[in-house]
Formats: structure tokens, C-alpha cells, sequence
């Protein structure tokens, strides 16, 4: 997924394993099969360019990272206890960060 962030345009499975194969040894086949199941589950978009597939991220970053807090926060079985815990594990400054989302909230619910 940082290949396809970073990246201006998509991506085809040749130019994402060049990427990664500048700092691991991957085989081919195994960055086609991931970058295929994340089109599965609809985290990358694809299109065909001639033979191969571009790929691009479906959504930014901190769009998905709020997406993977809201599918923990869903499955946590006890929502306030599980809030009450991140909230304690929070930094001063990302304390300030969510007294301000939630304060942009209360604005717009008026």
C-alpha cells in the first residue's frame, strides 16, 4: 500500500516489485497475489493496461486508518470500555487533535 500512496499514477505488479525489491527480495508472483486479494477486499482499485493491471490505492491513508479504528471500535464488544482505553493511551498532542474533531462535530450537529 505505500508503493501505491506514493505513487502519482497506478501502478502495474512489474513497477510496485521494482520498488520493493530495492530493500527485500520478494518473488513476483507474491506481489501479484497481494496486490490481487487487496483488489478483492477493495482497498486498491485496478484497471487493465494492455496485459497488466494498474492498481492505485482506493482510498488515502488516514481514510483507511479510520476505517480499520471504526472495524476494531465495531468488533471490541464493549464500545465505551474500548474508547475509554485508547483515549488513556493517548499522546498531549493527540488529546488535543480529538478535543478539536470532536468540538468541529458538536458545530456541525448545532
Amino acid at each position: 500500500m505505500e508503493q501505491l500512496w506514493a505513487a502519482p499514477t497506478a501502478l502495474t505488479v512489474r513497477e510496485v516489485h521494482e520498488q520493493l525489491s530495492a530493500t527485500r527480495d520478494l518473488a513476483y508472483t507474491t506481489v501479484m497475489t497481494v496486490l490481487d486479494r487487496l483488489a478483492k477486499k477493495k482497498l486498491t482499485e485496478r484497471e487493465r493496461d494492455g496485459k497488466a493491471w494498474r492498481y492505485r490505492a482506493a482510498a488515502p491513508r488516514e481514510e483507511l486508518a479510520a476505517d480499520l479504528m471504526r472495524d476494531a471500535l465495531d468488533r471490541s464488544g464493549d464500545r465505551r470500555e474500548a474508547l475509554v482505553r485508547f483515549v488513556g493511551q493517548v499522546s498531549d498532542e493527540e488529546a488535543a487533535l480529538l478535543r478539536e474533531a470532536l468540538a468541529r462535530l458538536e458545530d456541525r450537529a448545532g
